[in-house]
């Protein structure tokens, strides 16, 4: 089971994080059939949330976040000015730092004389065009400990920015979780659909119908609930977007994700334990999906992490 592998839907989620290394590092999670000794099964559920926080503290990760601002046409001015179209954050750069020149879907950058902004690490030149993160790797530009990049969401680009040393880094305590409960870790029948897409939201209301490989059913308590899942790689993994009723009280508001490895002979372990906050539940400058309709269940999953202290709710 991958941590956060969300490359798989085009303008929700390719590059959300200009890909999935970019705010956390791969974890493997419990997905025997079997059911897991419990000792060992706790270790590795303790190793996931401890390789999981790591990823979010990375000098790149979503707590670094400080910053989205969508292009208009035309010339848009970046830097600390607050009546720049793009502004950058106070003391981490000039009043204007440069132009970033948007042209139908080709950014040009301009950058001031003076200004020590670097593109990919290296110089940049006059008029360059910036790769946004459709393309599967973005432009990073670099000046002191900021990096922003251009991002592309349905017919919008904008610029993200982060901040090696934004406030939400620094004062990280790390992220509340329920107790390890071996309970939550459901054996779930796989039922596989056939060219099907799924209305996927995302937090800035645009829409787009993704492919569904198939539906997680599971019993709980004597009820059964289905969740329809979203491809979670090449290699046939599943990426769930999910509601519960904990959802606005206990965990964030707006839904959690899950990662499972690939369906075997009709089966698939969910583990609940290792339900994570999307972005959204640290920044308000993220790009989230957001749970269908079906997928939001009525029972009270109380397993995996719990709202983001001083997140959003």
């Amino acid at each position: 089971m991958k941590l956060n592998r969300m490359r798989a839907i085009p303008f929700l989620l390719t590059a959300l994080c200009a890909g999935a290394a970019l705010w956390a590092a791969d974890a493997k999670a419990p997905a025997a059939s079997a059911p897991p000794d419990p000792a060992a099964y706790r270790k590795e559920v303790e190793a996931w949330r401890e390789k999981r926080v790591a990823g979010l503290k990375r000098e790149d990760g979503w707590l670094t976040l400080v910053g989205l601002y969508w292009l208009k046409p035309g010339e848009n001015r970046f830097g600390s000015d607050p009546g720049n179209p793009v502004i950058l954050p106070q003391g981490k750069a000039p009043a204007v730092a440069g132009t970033l020149t948007l042209e139908g879907e080709t950014v040009h950058l301009n950058v001031q004389p003076g200004v020590a902004l670097t593109a990919d690490g290296k110089p940049v030149t006059p008029g360059m065009t910036v790769s946004a993160d459709a393309s599967g790797k973005p432009t990073i530009l670099e000046l002191g400990s900021l990096s922003f990049y251009v991002i592309k969401r349905g017919d919008r680009l904008g610029v993200r920015i982060k901040d090696k040393t934004s406030p939400m880094l620094a004062n990280f305590k790390g992220i509340d979780e329920y107790p390890i409960r071996p309970e939550w870790r459901v054996v779930a029948r796989f039922e596989p659909y056939k060219d099907k897409k799924i209305p996927i939201a995302n937090i800035i209301g645009q829409v787009a119908d993704e492919k569904s490989p198939g539906a997680v059913v599971f019993d709980w308590r004597g009820k059964t609930y289905r969740i329809d899942a979203l491809e979670g790689g090449e290699d046939g993994s599943l990426f769930l977007v999910f509601g519960d009723q904990t959802n606005g009280k206990e965990t964030y508001g707006a839904g959690r994700f899950l990662d499972t490895d690939p369906p075997k002979d009709g089966k698939v372990a969910v583990d609940f334990n290792t339900a994570y906050n999307p972005p959204c539940a640290f920044t308000a400058f993220a790009t989230c999906p957001l749970p269908p309709a079906q997928n939001k269940l009525a029972v009270r999953v109380e397993a995996g992490e719990k709202k983001v202290a001083g997140g959003h709710s």
